[in-house]
């Protein structure tokens, strides 16, 4: 972490990631793929077409990762009805999908990471060398994930939803804030306005002043991700899919390909338009200044004092 200056950046392979630094431009593949390499395929195409910097998935142990009492509640499914656990396994890639979505990433030029939701998750993933790791904001306290998590000296993105300031803090200091970007989020699917609470991008850049902030979101359009970025946010992420009206728990809170295309356009075009903050005549306003600045020069009036004729 280079924190000369007053400057908090993380390095992320071959990104810089913090102040002064594009923002970085995550692409949340999730479970949107609906257990198909192909659209998983698609979604990293599309991410790349966007013009992002990266793709995350999700990786879990169903049997650890859901809890008992919901194995078995049953559900509809692209795979006809089935148990809950069932369907979790059945949505999950495990190895010959990971090796190939390494291969396709790899051939694409795209980093690739996952959102690892227990121990036996991260450490499968950990067979791929990820450039860095994610913290789902419901594992946030799980304390033995944090401490395994931060063993892999790897960049962690800590994601605070549904987290008081209380469990953020805790967080924090379990993991460590040497390689610690922290996400604000709110999680809900998708998020209503009233709820993003964007101030808190603020807040978070205050309380860890050492540390890349950024900005997780889940609500439907794109002005809030905008307004994130000029609230100073480091890196952004949004779900991707190849349509809002798929089945998946995450579609409608995700953007379409083209969206997100005009999302990272955009945020290059904020990016220009927020300059350094240092006032300064540019050449472009010289002519415009020598022929339509006006400068008027105020005389004194010199008042002779009244004489009275009496």
């Amino acid at each position: 972490m280079n924190t000369s200056m007053g400057m908090r950046k993380i390095r992320v392979h071959s990104h810089w990631i913090g102040d002064g630094e594009p923002v970085f431009v995550i692409a949340e593949i999730g479970i949107n793929h609906n257990g198909s390499l192909d659209i998983a395929k698609k979604l990293i195409d599309g991410a790349i077409f966007a013009g992002c910097n990266a793709v995350k998935f999700q990786k879990r142990t169903p049997l650890l990762a859901v809890p008992k009492h919901q194995w078995f509640i049953e559900r509809d499914t692209p795979w006809g009805r089935m148990t809950y656990i069932d369907y979790r396994k059945k949505i999950e890639f495990e190895m010959e999908e990971y090796k190939e979505i390494d291969r396709y990433c790899r051939l694409r030029g795209i980093l690739w990471f996952a959102s690892c939701w227990d121990e036996v998750a991260l450490d499968f993933m950990e067979r791929f060398d990820p450039p860095l790791y994610k913290v789902p904001s419901a594992c946030l306290t799980d304390r033995r994930l944090l401490l395994r998590m931060r063993s892999t000296g790897k960049p962690i993105i800590l994601s605070t939803g549904m987290s008081t300031e209380e469990e953020i803090e805790e967080a924090v200091k379990i993991i460590g804030q040497d390689r610690l970007l922290i996400a604000h989020t709110t999680s809900s699917y998708p998020c209503r306005l009233e709820e993003l609470n964007l101030r808190m991008i603020l807040t978070l850049k205050e309380r860890f002043p050492l540390n890349p902030i950024g900005y997780s979101g889940h609500e439907t359009g794109l002005v809030p991700t905008w307004a994130a970025v000029t609230m100073g946010a480091s890196f952004v992420e949004r779900h991707i899919t190849l349509d809002r009206a798929m089945w998946g728990t995450d579609q409608a809170a995700s953007v379409e390909i083209i969206g997100l295309h005009r999302l990272v356009s955009n945020i290059r075009d904020i990016e220009k338009s927020l300059g350094d903050g240092i006032k300064r005549v540019y050449e472009s306003e010289l002519e415009v200044r020598k022929k339509l600045r006006r400068a008027r020069v105020v005389h004194e009036e010199r008042t002779e004092p009244e004489v009275s004729l009496q």
